[in-house]
């Protein structure tokens, strides 16, 4: 199992160096095969095959995962550092199964939605290789035994990012984003290490599953710093409040990274990491505590924003930052399972909707809403498609997302009404509401989009048809597990529907989407969003926390940064420029006397002598 395991990173991880290398000669090799067929593009031969095979092994992973539960761990080497010991193995449950075969599924559509999407593109063949290589990663930290072998493919994924992101390095906003996205995340990582370091450290082991035995005897000092320092690397990762503004700056990449990112890596990266050491985190409630408040400011904020964003991947964007929200707040009321089975509905809708916005983009050729509407009628597969994503987002029953996140609901309110039982009662009353809160206002904002994007008259001079098969297939394939995939957690009784949290659910749900659509239906030509008023402004701008963090932060260090420059020029640059003038007009001094001239010599040798001469005469 632990090689088999082994397996699956493998595929996509010798993909990306493959594609890097030899992806464009493969396509001059294939330029036989018959036209318009998949062969004759090597990179897209050489990404989509490896991540299918992935896939396969993955689902046999899960599958006897599936037969025989249990907890299976391997080591495949030992690296002795002369202290802690460095295991490089691999840890496969229950967890680790689903995700893995979660990150294959998503990882799969959106290798193929990008040979149509990324068609044409000169660089295709580097960026199929990165989200190999990315995906590679993802895979690492899913399947990995030990705190350092994960943080490894921890910070692939965040190089992987830079590059993808920052695709279309040419337009300053992508290079810009991809910037912002890197070193925001690495704040947060470097946080993450410190927390790895000082968890291996006082557990005398870097292997994941004896740190969770070991967890409720470690110094409850200890134990809180380790989480504390690990939260600030998933609030990177994750992008939770304060971290959290790359990412809807990150969607000026291609929208498949977007769906990869935000659906199967990165930012799930670091709810899974929580879930994985979730025993760690028992042991410290007061991470919990923050935890908590953190999803809560998270997921509230960030439905705000989306409620008034003009472009499509942000509105995307930010319900991702929420949804994210929605599964840590089920890890801070010890809803585990609820808050993964949330990750994976998520990965299945989330990567629905980001594909579905390629194909709207494709065709309207810009990602506002205020260049959309009426697409349905010439887009029906898409429009279809998107409809069960944004039905999933917004809890519609008996849609994915409203199974998984009415389980997060239902916990949070035991643990308010009972007593938390990892959480005091006052935090757990805190995520309580704002889970709450924010069931109204993502049904609002997924209504907002839905109707700005397919009803109305078309606000556009465009051919209104769904894109190239391959996409809008993909798409529709999506479809089905965002459908369907909530009916598969019936079987665990924490995840199944409790009727009075169900039914306050769907009450809130009928508030949020009802008024979005009341205030819409006065008049479908204007934006909804506009029944905000004054503060449109203010949730349209995330409530200005990139431009606090500009004037507290980011001018501050550039204005440091250009005053450093200057002292390095005008200071240690003249130290090291003026030695080299001193040393010059020495030298041209000794230079003098060495000009070629015989007579000069003659007479320098003349006056030597005679000097000695009179030296010896007066000394005697």
């Amino acid at each position: 199992m632990i090689l088999l395991a082994s397996l699956v990173a493998l595929p996509p991880f010798l993909a990306a160096f493959a594609g890097m290398l030899s992806g464009p000669s493969l396509t001059r090799l294939l330029r036989g095969a018959p036209a318009g067929s998949p062969l004759r593009n090597g990179p897209a031969l050489i990404a989509c095959a490896p991540v299918a095979v992935s896939l396969v092994l993955s689902a046999i992973v899960a599958f006897a995962v599936w037969r025989d539960p249990g907890e299976r761990t391997g080591t495949l080497t030992l690296v002795d550092t002369g202290s802690v010991p460095i295991g490089v193995g691999l840890q496969v449950d229950g967890l680790a199964a689903v995700v893995g075969l979660m990150v294959c599924c998503v990882a799969l559509a959106v290798q193929v939605f990008s040979v149509a999407y990324m068609s044409g593109d000169r660089r295709y063949s580097s960026y199929a290789a990165f989200i190999s290589l990315f995906t590679s990663a993802m895979l690492l930290v899913v399947y990995s035994g030990d705190l350092l072998v994960l943080y490894v493919g921890w910070e692939v994924m965040g190089i992987c990012s830079y590059f993808l992101i920052g695709h279309h390095w040419e337009e300053r906003a992508n290079s810009r984003a991809a910037v912002k996205a890197f070193l925001v995340t690495r704040l947060g990582d470097a946080g993450f290490l410190i927390g790895v370091i000082v968890l291996g450290v006082g557990a005398g082991t870097f292997q994941i599953d004896r740190i969770v035995r070991m967890s409720g005897d470690l110094p409850q000092s200890t134990v809180t710093a380790a989480a504390l320092l690990l939260l600030a690397g998933v609030a990177g990762k994750s992008a939770q409040f304060p971290l959290h503004t790359w990412l809807p700056d990150a969607m000026a990449g291609p929208t498949p990274i977007s769906a990869l990112i935000h659906a199967a890596t990165m930012v799930a990266a670091g709810i899974y990491v929580v879930a994985r050491l979730y025993g760690v985190f028992l042991a410290a409630p007061s991470a919990l505590a923050v935890l908590g408040a953190v999803a809560v400011v998270s997921m509230v904020g960030s439905a705000c924003a989306a409620l008034a964003q003009d472009d499509l991947k942000r509105v995307l964007a930010y319900s991702t930052i929420s949804q994210l929200a929605v599964m840590a707040a089920g890890l801070a009321v010890g809803a585990k399972s609820a808050a993964i089975f949330h990750l994976l509905t998520h990965a299945a809708f989330k990567a629905l909707l980001f594909l579905a916005a390629g194909c709207v983009i494709v065709t309207a050729g810009s990602n506002m809403l205020a260049h959309y509407g009426g697409l349905r009628r010439g887009m029906p597969l898409t429009f279809w498609s998107m409809t069960v994503g944004f039905a999933a987002l917004a809890g519609v029953p008996p849609f994915s997302g409203w199974f998984s996140k009415d389980a997060v609901i239902e916990a949070a309110q035991h643990a308010a009404l009972h007593g938390g039982e990892v959480t005091s009662g006052g935090i757990a009353w805190l995520v309580y509401v704002g889970l709450l809160v924010t069931v109204v206002l993502t049904a609002a904002y997924a209504m907002r989009a839905w109707l700005m994007t397919f009803f109305g008259e078309r606000r556009g001079t465009y051919e209104i048809r769904d894109p190239a098969r391959i996409m809008s297939w993909t798409v529709a394939a999506l479809a089905v597990p965002a459908a369907i995939l909530g009916f598969f957690g019936l079987g665990a009784p924490e995840l199944r529907p409790q009727i009075g949290a169900s039914l306050l659910s769907v009450l809130l749900l009928a508030v949020g989407a009802g008024g979005a659509f009341l205030v819409w239906n006065r008049d479908p030509a204007l934006d909804p969003a506009r029944a905000l008023g004054p503060v449109r402004t203010v949730f349209a701008r995330a409530f200005f926390v990139d431009e606090l963090y500009a004037a507290a932060i980011v001018r501050p260090v550039q204005a440091l940064a250009r005053h450093v420059v200057l002292f390095d020029q005008r200071r240690v640059d003249a130290a090291v420029v003026g030695t080299g003038r001193g040393a010059g007009r020495l030298g041209g001094l000794v230079r003098f006397v060495q000009n070629g001239n015989p007579q000069t010599y003659l007479t320098g040798l003349l006056a030597g002598v005679a000097a000695i001469a009179a030296a010896v005469v007066i000394f005697q």
